[in-house]
């Protein structure tokens, strides 16, 4: 009896006493085909660095254009994520809102996507995680690449946004004297995810006029 007693007062405190471990953000990247794939795998490797789980869709052009963009191969991209599924697979958990996430991002987001998500049409996993994350009211951004910009592009961009999502095009800041391309995705991939509340802490940021 004594034994047993002492074994008890040995044992760590239950679990109930324990501090619970911080929740890893959630997030849901998509990439497109549109140009600018470099911004999406660049944004996959930032969250990686800031330990957000991600879960990625790559549609079947936005393959097309990773090879045609950049050095990347399609398993890299993959790897740079958590969580990966086919464009196709309307069953995966990303397309139910009880899936829990705090967002999405679509980078970069071609005007065909765009027009997707605005008129509901749920046609691959994309629009409908988009479409989810829209109803759940939760944020959306899209990364949209394309100029100019007809009245349709438009239209659907104010209609979009009356719906909650977030129109980011990624425009280039020249305030920050860039000496690369680098210096200008990182700033994108930056302002676009300072709209989760994410820091990346990986730009240059204004501060006002420099002496």
């Amino acid at each position: 009896m004594d034994f047993f007693k002492s074994r008890q007062s040995d044992q760590s405190p239950s679990s109930e006493s324990q501090p619970k471990s911080t929740q890893r953000r959630r997030m849901i990247v998509a990439l497109t085909g549109a140009t600018g794939s470099v911004l999406g795998i660049k944004t996959l490797i930032t969250l990686r660095e800031l330990n957000v789980e991600t879960h990625l869709i790559i549609s079947k052009w936005a393959e097309a254009t990773i090879k045609y963009e950049t050095d990347y191969t399609i398993a890299n991209v993959r790897a740079l994520a958590d969580h990966v599924y086919n464009v196709h697979d309307m069953a995966a958990p990303i397309s139910s809102g009880s899936f829990r996430v705090d967002g999405m991002i679509i980078v970069p987001c071609s005007v065909k996507t765009l027009a997707a998500i605005n008129s509901g049409f749920c046609d691959d996993l994309i629009s409908r995680a988009a479409d989810v994350v829209l109803k759940e009211r939760r944020r959306l951004v899209l990364a949209l690449r394309e100029t100019p910009l007809s009245l349709i592009h438009l239209q659907n961009m104010t209609s979009i946004t009356q719906a909650g999502a977030i129109i980011f095009p990624p425009v280039p800041a020249f305030y920050i004297k860039p000496s690369s391309i680098d210096d200008l995705v990182d700033h994108s991939v930056g302002r676009m995810l300072d709209l989760f509340d994410l820091d990346s802490t990986g730009f240059e940021r204004w501060e006002g006029w420099k002496k």
